[in-house]
Formats: C-alpha cells, structure tokens, sequence
C-alpha cells in the first residue's frame, strides 16, 4: 500500500501478543466494566456528521482544523486518528484529559492508534535512557488505559521500536528535515516538556521533532491528539503537508493541567512557552500531581496543601481539577453545612468558575468536593491495580525506579 507517494507494509502496524498470552484482566479473571465494541459502532453507523465533529471538538482547547474535520469525515466513515505517549512514568490526573478525549474519537468513528513513543521517551533521557525500563512502562500504561475504561481490543497499540527499523520512516523523517529551518526545529522542543536551550545537551533534541511529525505522515492519520504542549510539532505537521502535498491532518489539543502549586494558565491557546513548561503539572515532580493510583489519603493531603487562593479563578489547580477532570460529562456538587448556605450544584463549568471567582465558594468546600469527586473517579484505578498481579508489579518496579532518578 501507498502513503504519501511511500510504499508502507501494513502488515507491521498491528502489534499482536504472543500466541496463547491472554489480557491480563482476563487472566486473572477480574472483570473492570470493559464493554463490547458492538453497540458502540452500532452508534457510530448512527452518527450525522455534524454530531462527530461535535464529538471531537467537545472539551477541547483548539482544533485545527474544525472545517478540516467536517471534510474527513465527510470524505470517510472511519478516519484514522492517533496519540503518541512516551513511556515516561506515572499516570497522573492530567493525562485523564487526554484519555476521555482519546475515548470522545473512537466514538465518533475515528480507528484510533496509541503510539508508545519508546525510542523518543530515550531521546528525551526518560529514565536515563535506560531502554528496558522505558519497555515496561509501556506496558504499565496499557494497564493504567484498561483501568480507566479504554476498550483497548478496539485499538491499534504500536512502539515506535517497529517504525524506526524501517527504510520509509527514516526516507520520511529526512523529507521533513529538508523541509524545515534549523531555528524551527529548535522552537519545537517544548513537544518534549523541554526549552530551547536544552537542545544544547546533544543533538538527538533536534530529530526528536522531525521524528513526531514523520510519525503522523508515516501511519497515513487523519486526526492527532494532544496537550497543547504538542501544537507546534502537529502545526509542523500541517506545514510540512502543503510542502509535499501529503494530506493535512487535524489537530485536537486538549487544556492541561496546573501543577498544584499553581501560579500558570493552562488553558491559553497558541504556542506554549517556558512558563506552561514549568507549572503544568508534571510526573518529574510529585508534589506538584496527583497519580492515578495514589491512596486516597495522600490525595487529600496533596489536595489540602495545594494552590487555591479565594476568588482567584486563573492558573488555580484545584478548580482545573473540577473543570477538566470532574466535569468533563457530567455536572459538580459541593456539598456544604445548611448555615454555610447548603449544597451547590453546579451544571457546567462557567457556573463554577462565576460563583468561585465571585466568592460564592469557599476554598476549603472546593477541595473538599474535588477530593470526593476524584477519590471516586479513581477508585476503579485502584482496584485494578490492587486485583491485576501484572499491572501491581510493573506498579511497584516503576515506582522504584522512579525514586532513583
């Protein structure tokens, strides 16, 4: 088959287990709500246009482009759509954005693929390059997606390991190069959580880039997924395309989320700089997140102690928390004493934020609510790793390793 004017081998963008290895929730015999793809495609077949696009662009903070996206699904029922993710360490809060966005594609159609971006977590010096660590925490993040509801048999999962042994990847990667300027590849660095200046480290920073726009152009995808933390490689991508006449693809970037210090707006559309980098909230530095499968108690400990000062609505963790975790499908209550004014409801996010920003809302009843909010939202996570031995293990080691960097 023919991409792009390349000759790709399909054959290699299935990764298949093993003869005889089963799911491990299977395995174990532990069932974790994982439903049957049928009536979700039944839903699908269903879909007009107009409601699939509404799918994709729901919850997020730009795409590029939403008439781009009329026009693919226009032009096809099931489009092809991606995230890569480097196996980088613990799942935190933040990347639950992603996840229900990763869920709102599949169920508008959209075949989507989860790249684990192996050889670009080694680029990135991601547990100091030690290659099999990187390895199992791939793994450990097909657990953490299983937990969280990802009906991953309805999922193409590919290491960037089986792209970068081929001839028209590097063909592809050298194509994109040619194409850019030395000062643009630089700018781009923010994909990797870095600055500019870190590319003076070594000079794998600079393929790095090149490498996640020829990732896009190589698995032929019609949508990308990503923080705006990715947009100057998917806008990269788009440029490069008119350059080679390869098809645009959409680009869907969803908010991220604060640190739990504070003091940053996440939620700002266009190029991410320096200060996004520092205080979003980031795996490298655990008292600024919360991981998926904390216990509850240090969750709210974590929660207690974070930045949420009364009526100030910009660059608050606690509120980010409550609008782009807690909300994302379903409305938000803050349960209070009858002489503190009672229960509040709220039905959507700009009703928080106004009665918060008003100071309707004391801080300590906010994080009372995300707490209560959260420790239910993650209380599946937390059986899962508890009843999975395989998932618990590769828990334990990463959580290991990751104390030693």
């Amino acid at each position: 088959m023919k991409i792009n004017g390349r000759l790709l081998d399909t054959s290699r963008c299935e990764r298949a287990r093993p003869s005889g290895m089963q799911d491990p929730s299977v395995r174990s015999g532990v069932s974790f709500g994982l439903h049957s793809s049928l009536p979700i495609m039944m839903r699908v077949f269903e879909m007009d246009v107009t409601k699939r696009v509404n799918l994709v662009t729901r919850n997020t903070l730009e795409v590029i482009t939403k008439e781009d996206a009329e026009a693919i699904f226009q032009r096809t029922s099931s489009p092809k759509g991606y995230i890569g993710v480097e196996p980088s360490g613990l799942f935190h809060l933040g990347w639950i954005i992603w996840v229900n966005k990763f869920k709102d594609l599949m169920e508008a159609g959209v075949k989507m693929t989860l790249l684990e971006a192996t050889w670009h977590a080694w680029i990135n010096d991601k547990f100091g390059g030690d290659m099999a660590k990187i390895q199992l925490c791939s793994s450990y993040l097909e657990h953490c997606l299983k937990a969280l509801g990802v009906d991953l048999s309805r999922v193409t999962i590919i290491k960037a390991d089986e792209m970068i042994n081929k001839k028209a990847y590097w063909e592809g990667l050298l194509r994109i190069a040619k194409s850019l300027s030395l000062s643009r590849i630089k700018r781009a660095v923010t994909i990797m959580g870095r600055k500019e200046d870190d590319t003076l480290v070594d000079f794998s920073k600079l393929i790095y880039p090149c490498m996640q726009v020829e990732d896009i152009f190589y698995l032929d995808l019609d949508f990308c997924l990503g923080g705006m933390d990715q947009r100057r490689a998917h806008v990269l991508a788009r440029e490069v395309a008119g350059v080679y006449g390869y098809k645009k693809p959409v680009a869907v970037h969803t908010p991220l989320l604060s640190s739990l210090q504070g003091a940053g707006r996440m939620d700002v559309q266009g190029e991410m700089d320096a200060t996004m980098i520092d205080y979003k909230m980031s795996k490298s530095r655990p008292e600024t997140c919360i991981f998926i499968h904390e216990p509850a108690e240090q969750i709210k400990s974590k929660l207690s102690s974070a930045y949420c000062p009364p009526k100030e609505v910009q660059g608050n963790p606690i509120l980010d928390l409550a609008h782009y975790v807690l909300m994302y499908e379903k409305g938000f209550t803050i349960k209070r004493s009858p002489k503190y004014g009672g229960d509040v409801a709220f039905t959507s996010p700009s009703e928080l934020l106004s009665a918060y920003q008003q100071g309707s809302i004391h801080p300590l009843d906010l994080k009372n609510a995300v707490f209560d909010g959260i420790s239910s939202l993650l209380a599946p996570v937390r059986k899962y790793f508890q009843k999975v031995p395989e998932a618990n293990n590769l828990l334990e080691s990463l959580e290991t390793s990751t104390k030693k960097q």
